[in-house]
């Protein structure tokens, strides 16, 4: 059976992370590592963690959770610490704030791997968009295709990025680009779906909601300056062009929908 890593990287993250870690502790999946990576928390942020880590080892079986506490240069290199630790066959990122929609989320997910002899490049879902006490807002605006690849990125960022579930060999073979403040997780999700193109692994969708997204976060908050940097994600992969041509079609559609 495979064995999923779950990646959570905090900072002063006591008000939310509570409810992350019960919900990777309510998974029915037994097979999974859980990596809290912290920045050096101020608050009560660690204790929590602490308190989870107690908690999953009285259940059976007993979740792996690991944890670093130290200073970081930001978001995207706690990440890459995770990345650089993770033992599983699939990783994700599930931050402080996000949830599992059901306990069984991980075990739908598992399934859709099937009996192929190689492991999927990439799997894949849905994502809903919560509030600060958990409740639905909406589903998310982009949703993924029934086939992806990494073209697709070009209309967007059509997987939510705590939705997308990398084969770990892949992942590790891209670490987060540092050079990026704000959309480091586009370039990484891009890099790794061509590398599996490449190599003829399948991008699998698993036709379900996979991931309740907190709203909100560090793009949401500086969403100008992590636009520009989107537009030179895409140019990177895409070329001028197709991404200007994508624009244009971003702005149609802004008007449209007014």
């Amino acid at each position: 059976m495979i064995k999923f890593t779950i990646i959570t990287c905090t900072f002063n993250a006591q008000s939310v992370v509570r409810r992350t870690l019960v919900s990777v502790l309510e998974q029915s999946y037994p097979h999974v590592e859980h990596l809290i990576i912290d920045g050096k928390s101020k608050d009560a942020t660690m204790q929590l963690v602490a308190d989870y880590a107690t908690e999953s080892a009285g259940k059976a079986p007993a979740h792996e959770i690991k944890t670093v506490c130290e200073p970081d240069k930001g978001l995207y290199d706690a990440m890459n610490k995770g990345l650089r630790l993770a033992s599983g066959d699939y990783l994700v990122y599930l931050n402080a704030g996000d949830v599992f929609p059901s306990k069984d989320t991980l075990e739908h997910i598992a399934h859709a791997v099937g009996e192929a002899e190689e492991l999927p490049g990439v799997l894949y879902g849905d994502t809903d968009i919560v509030d600060g006490d958990g409740w639905f807002i909406r589903h998310r605006r982009l949703s993924p295709p029934r086939k992806l690849s990494w073209k697709s990125f070009v209309w967007g960022m059509l997987v939510c990025h705590q939705a997308f579930y990398a084969r770990t060999d892949l992942a590790k073979a891209h670490p987060y680009n540092l050079q990026y403040r704000y959309s480091a997780d586009v370039d990484w999700c891009i890099r790794i779906m061509r590398d599996a193109g490449a190599r003829n692994l399948p991008l699998r969708n698993v036709h379900a909601v996979v991931v309740n997204f907190l709203d909100g976060g560090m793009t949401t908050a500086n969403h100008k300056a992590s636009l520009k940097e989107r537009f030179q994600v895409m140019k990177k992969h895409y070329g001028l062009f197709a991404t200007l041509f994508a624009h244009a079609w971003f702005a149609v559609r802004a008007v449209f929908k007014e």
